[in-house]
């Protein structure tokens, strides 16, 4: 704009000293430049970005990376973790197993103990439910977390126990004893995530879990489906677990059983043929595909490595706040649009205008119009880009 400005300035000034005189070729290439100054055009994106900005501070919204809430519009995935993000993650025990020579109570007693120092949400889960029932906890030592399958350690000083999940026995080829088996199968239908415990590579029990799917949850894939947007959900939990939640709110896809160095490839599979994915997680093991997606949005609550790793944080844990991040990135570019069009066309009408070019048909614009048509085209450009604030990005 300044180049065309100060070039459509000079022609006009040359033309009208030789077409009439210095004085009215001097007034208006003036009126050029005034009616140029760039301020409606110069504010046509920054002021819809402050108030954007603002508005999504107060919608419960950080933005880290603001060139991911303006892509927010174009999304065609929105690939959500399973556990604390569509559910509560609050695990709460259902059901006991136990072999042989072993009661209930020892199974809750002996996977508890060795759960006691895990930070997953369903061994945490276990740890509460021994509390609960007074149950006393034995020292663990050589603890370890088997990533994306359990843990396991050494109780009563040299026997080793894992309490893992069924995926576990399926990649070490472990059969667990039938009337375990066909009740945790039936469990598995239901949602609930089971837990086995093993001593010497031979299931001795297997504790039932159930995590409580958030109402929020089936608000946020409904909107999304309004908005022309798939969804889907990965897990580590068993296919029967995952299919079931699926159904319930109505997932286009999900991915069960995978492993945490697998979650990111899961995210390239969705992004195949140019499509646009958003992930959204809140743990440690989320982290990479947070990164590896168009974007990454992290559960306010969860984990600091995820948070790091997303472009935006949802403070309020509200997975319906997804929703928003998209009604109000495409409301912004909507404004953005309108600004930059208002502002161009302006320009493109009133130059001319300025320069003479209708002298003949007597309009003629002095430069005291041309400074009050250029204070109009601002006031508008301001006034529709705080019209932003009125946009409707509710959830409900």
């Amino acid at each position: 704009l300044t180049i065309i400005a100060i070039a459509t300035a000079i022609v006009t000034f040359i033309y009208w000293l030789v077409a009439k005189d210095a004085a009215f070729a001097l007034e208006r290439s003036v009126t050029v430049l005034i009616i140029a100054c760039p301020h409606a055009l110069g504010l046509a994106i920054p002021l819809v970005v402050s108030i954007s900005t603002a508005i999504s501070a107060r919608s419960g919204l950080l933005v880290r990376k603001r060139l991911a809430l303006e892509a927010a519009r174009k999304l065609d995935w929105v690939l959500f973790d399973k556990t604390g993000t569509l559910t509560k993650g609050e695990h709460g025990v259902t059901d006991i197993w136990a072999t042989k020579g072993y009661t209930k109570e020892d199974i809750l007693h002996l996977t508890a103990s060795l759960e006691q120092n895990s930070e997953h949400i369903v061994g945490r889960g276990i740890v509460q439910k021994a509390k609960d029932d007074h149950v006393h906890l034995d020292k663990v030592t050589k603890f370890a977390a088997i990533p994306g399958l359990g843990v396991k350690g050494t109780l009563h000083g040299n026997e080793e126990y894992l309490a893992v999940s069924y995926r576990y026995l399926k990649e070490h080829n472990i059969v667990a004893p039938k009337d375990i088996s066909s009740a945790a199968k039936k469990a598995a239908q239901q949602g609930k995530t089971e837990v086995y415990l093993l001593s010497n590579d031979n299931v001795i029990g297997a504790i039932a879990l159930a995590d409580v799917i958030r109402e929020e949850s089936k608000a946020t894939i409904a909107a999304l489906k309004q908005l022309g947007i798939k969804s889907a959900m990965i897990t580590g939990d068993s296919k029967e677990v995952a299919s079931y939640v699926a159904k319930q709110l109505g997932l286009d896809q999900y991915f069960a059983e995978v492993r945490p160095e697998d979650k990111a490839a899961k995210v390239k599979e969705l992004q195949n043929n140019g499509q646009k994915v958003a992930m959204v997680g809140d743990g440690i093991n989320d982290a990479p595909a947070l990164s590896q997606a168009t974007i990454g949005i992290a559960i306010g609550a969860g984990t600091d490595v995820a948070i790091k790793s997303a472009d935006i944080i949802l403070v309020k844990s509200d997975p319906k706040d997804v929703v928003k991040i998209i009604k109000l990135s495409k409301a912004t570019y909507r404004k953005m649009v309108q600004n930059l069009v208002w502002a161009t066309g302006y320009n493109v009408v009133v130059i001319p205008l300025a320069s003479g070019v209708l002298y003949n048909q007597g309009v003629i614009l002095a430069p005291a119009v041309g400074a009050v048509l250029m204070t109009v085209s601002t006031v508008v450009v301001a006034l529709n880009a705080q019209l932003l604030r009125r946009a409707d990005i509710a959830t409900s």
